[in-house]
C-alpha cells in the first residue's frame, strides 16, 4: 500500500505537468527541474534511510515517510495561480522533492523488511512488493484520462488515500529486526562487503549528480554561475572523494567483495534502462505514433509488469531459473523489445514490441535486490539501500539525460545530412551535452512542438517541416537502438555471473553465520 501511494503520486504528476506549464507559465526546462526533484529526493531518502534503519528500526522510518508524504502534499498545494512564477516553482519543486524523500525512505524500509520476513523466498516477495509500483503508475494514468478536466490538486491529492491507509495499517505494528541487527553488527561490519569498491561506484554517481542536476538546480535557485562552473566541479570531487574516504575509514580499508561491485554496476544499468526509458517512452512513441497512443503504451507496459511480478516464484521453481538466470533472460527480452520498438510503424506492432520490453524489465529491480539479500545478509539494509539509490541516481544522471542527448544528436545529424539549410533554421540555440561526448545542437523543441501541433490538427506541413518531422522520428528510432545496448551489456554481465556461480557449485542463499 505504501509503494502504491508512491506510484500513484508519480503517475499523476507525469500527467499534470502540462497543467502546471499552462497555469503558471513554466518553460519545459523548469518543468524538467521540478521532476528532477523526484530523483534527487529519492536518493537522499534511500541513502540516509538505509544507513540508519538498522539502528533506529523500521517503524520510526515508516512514520517519517508518512509525515513526509503528507507534508509534501500541503507544500505542493501551496502553488496557486496569481503568485510570482518563482514562488510557484519553489512550492512545486520542494513538494516534489519531499514526496520523493518519502518514497526513498519507504524503499529503505520495505526492501530489507521483506528480505527479513521472507529469507527463504526473497525473489518472489520482493517482486510482489514492487508490483505495487506499476499498479500505481496504471492508476495514475487512469486518473489522468478520467479526470483530465478536474483541478490538478484533486488529481494529485488522491495519492493521500493509500497514504492514510498505509499509515493506519502500520500503526502499532510490531516490527522485526534484520538479521544483521539481531547479530548486533556495527555499521563498519555492515559496510565491509561493500567496501571501497562498492563505495566507488556510488561515489562516482554522486559526483555526477552534484556536478550535474544539483549544480543546475542551485544555479537556478541562486542565480550564481559558480554552481555550473569549474569551481563547483572541484567541490563535487571533494565531496564525493570525502564520502569515499569515509567508507574507507568505516571499513578499515576493506576493498569489499567483487560481486557487490559488479552488482552495483549492473544496477546502475538497470536504473538507466528501466527508469530512464520510462521517462522518455511516452515522448518517443508519441512522436512516432500519436501522443495518446504513447500514453496507452506506457500504461500497457506498466500493467504487464504488475501482473508478472506475482509470477517470480513460478518462474524460479517450475522453470528452474536461478535469480541470475532470470536476470539474463530479462536482459535478452529487453534488448529484443527495444530493437523491435525502434522499428514500429503501427500501434499494434508497438504494443507487441513494448510488451516484450515490459516482460524483460519486470524482474530487474526486485530480483537484483534479492540477490544482494541472498548473498550478503551481513550488509543489513545498507547494501540494498545503496543499490536502490545507485539505480535511481543512474536514471537521473545517465539514463534520462543520455536518452535526451541521443535524441538530439541523432535527429540533428539526420536533418543536417538531408538539408543543411533547414537544419540551421530549426536547430536549437542551446547545446546538448552528455558526459565526455561532443556537444550538439538538437532540433529546437518549440519549433518541433509547433510542427507536431499541426500534425495533430490535421494541417499540411511545408517541405521543410516535413524534413524536420522525419528527422525527429529517425532520431527516436536510433535512440531506442542505442538504448538497447544497455540490456545487451547487462546480459554479458549476467553470463559471467552464471559461469561464476556454476564454478562454486551453483547459486544459493547464505546466512550471516556462513559469511
Amino acid at each position: 500500500m505504501a509503494i502504491l501511494a508512491a506510484g500513484i503520486g508519480f503517475g499523476v504528476r507525469g500527467g499534470i505537468l502540462a497543467n502546471w506549464g499552462a497555469d503558471f507559465g513554466f518553460t519545459a526546462a523548469q518543468l524538467g527541474d521540478i521532476t528532477s526533484g523526484g530523483l534527487q529526493g529519492f536518493c537522499f531518502g534511500i541513502f540516509i534511510g538505509g544507513i540508519v534503519v538498522d539502528k533506529i528500526g523500521y517503524g520510526k522510518l515508516v512514520l517519517a515517510a508518512f509525515a513526509f508524504h503528507v507534508i509534501s502534499a500541503f507544500i505542493t498545494f501551496g502553488a496557486t495561480v496569481g503568485q510570482p512564477v518563482e514562488a510557484t516553482f519553489q512550492y512545486l519543486y520542494w513538494g516534489t522533492f519531499l514526496f520523493a524523500v518519502a518514497n526513498g525512505t519507504l524503499e529503505a524500509v520495505s526492501n530489507p523488511l521483506i528480505a527479513t520476513l521472507y529469507p527463504e523466498n526473497r525473489t518472489h516477495y520482493l517482486n510482489i512488493l514492487h508490483a505495487s509500483w506499476p499498479a500505481g503508475l496504471v492508476l495514475g494514468g487512469v486518473i489522468g484520462w478520467t479526470m483530465g478536466g478536474v483541478d490538478w490538486k484533486i488529481q494529485l491529492g488522491l495519492f493521500l488515500v493509500p497514504t492514510i491507509i498505509y499509515g493506519l495499517m502500520f500503526f502499532r505494528q510490531k516490527m522485526p529486526k534484520s538479521e544483521a541487527s539481531e547479530k548486533g553488527l556495527s555499521l563498519g561490519e555492515m559496510f565491509k562487503d561493500i567496501g571501497l569498491g562498492g563505495g566507488l561506484v556510488a561515489c562516482v554517481l554522486i559526483l555526477l549528480f552534484i556536478k550535474g542536476p544539483l549544480g543546475a538546480m542551485l544555479n537556478l535557485l541562486t542565480g550564481s554561475e559558480f554552481f555550473i562552473g569549474t569551481g563547483f566541479f572541484w567541490v563535487s570531487i571533494i565531496v564525493a572523494g570525502g564520502l569515499w574516504a569515509t567508507v574507507g575509514v568505516i571499513t578499515k580499508g576493506s576493498l569489499g567483495h567483487w560481486l557487490i561491485w559488479v552488482l552495483f554496476v549492473a544496477h546502475a544499468l538497470v536504473g538507466s534502462v528501466e527508469l530512464g526509458t520510462d521517462s522518455w517512452v511516452q515522448n518517443i512513441t508519441g512522436n512516432i505514433l500519436t501522443p495518446q497512443q504513447g500514453n496507452i503504451l506506457f500504461v500497457w507496459a506498466s500493467a504487464i509488469m504488475f501482473v508478472l511480478r506475482f509470477c517470480a516464484e513460478f518462474i524460479e521453481t517450475r522453470l528452474k531459473l536461478s535469480p541470475i538466470g532470470l536476470l539474463l533472460v530479462c536482459s535478452v527480452l529487453a534488448f529484443v523489445g527495444l530493437n523491435m520498438a525502434a522499428g514500429i510503424t503501427t500501434f499494434l506492432g508497438a504494443m507487441v514490441a513494448y510488451g516484450i520490453y515490459a516482460v524483460g524489465k519486470t524482474f530487474f529491480w526486485p530480483t537484483m535486490l534479492a540477490v544482494v539479500g541472498d548473498r550478503f545478509p551481513s550488509s543489513g539494509a545498507v547494501a540494498m539501500s545503496i543499490m536502490g539509490g545507485i539505480g535511481m541516481m543512474a536514471a537521473g544522471v545517465l539514463g534520462g539525460p543520455g536518452l535526451g542527448y541521443g535524441k538530439d544528436r541523432f535527429a540533428a545529424a539526420e536533418l543536417e545530412s538531408q538539408d543543411a539549410a533547414v537544419y540551421q533554421e530549426y536547430k536549437a540555440d542551446t547545446e546538448s551535452k552528455f558526459l565526455f561526448l561532443k556537444k550538439v545542437n538538437g532540433i529546437d523543441g518549440a519549433k518541433l512542438g509547433a510542427i507536431q501541433g499541426k500534425i495533430g490538427a490535421g494541417e499540411t506541413l511545408t517541405a521543410a517541416e516535413e524534413k524536420v518531422h522525419k528527422a525527429s522520428i529517425v532520431g527516436d528510432r536510433k535512440t531506442l537502438r542505442a538504448d538497447a545496448l544497455i540490456p545487451a551489456t547487462m546480459a554479458v554481465i549476467y553470463i559471467i555471473l552464471l559461469i561464476y556461480f556454476k564454478g562454486i557449485g551453483g547459486y544459493k542463499r547464505v546466512s550471516i553465520d556462513e559469511t
